[in-house]
């Protein structure tokens, strides 16, 4: 249970590290200076960017409580949480694409981070299943 302690706390701070991102482009996307005209682009975009925000903040409470739940059944419950939520980010860079923004970059950005963050999370879910054996 030790590497599984040590890849849980990089999974955990990789969690971190893309809500972190994903706040930062929420805020980014979401602001306009011209708060009186009703757009339909503007309200479409802060949409995207508030469930964006959402889904980054659950991925990391979701993360600490797969860690502490000694239930098996939780936990694979929770593992399975974040992979919906991890798809559901990559689903709001596209709509923020198919959207209009010019700011590609930080799309990008966030879809390598997801990468990264998928990457160390399913090693992390291999090694809770080896653990529960």
């Amino acid at each position: 249970m030790r590497s599984s302690n040590t890849s849980a706390q990089l999974v955990y701070q990789k969690s971190l590290a893309l809500k972190d991102l994903s706040n930062a482009i929420a805020n980014y996307f979401s602001y306009d200076g011209n708060f009186f005209s009703y757009d339909q682009k503007l309200g479409l975009r802060n949409d995207i960017a508030y469930a964006l925000l959402i889904d980054a903040s659950l991925i990391a409470v979701t993360v600490e409580q797969a860690t502490k739940s000694s239930s098996k059944t939780l936990r694979n419950k929770n593992l399975t949480f974040v992979n919906v939520m991890t798809r559901n980010i990559l689903s709001y860079c596209n709509g923020l694409e198919k959207d209009g923004v010019k700011e590609k970059e930080y799309i990008n950005l966030l879809r390598r981070e997801i990468k990264v963050f998928r990457k160390s999370f399913k090693q992390w879910r291999k090694s809770l299943i080896i653990s529960d054996d």
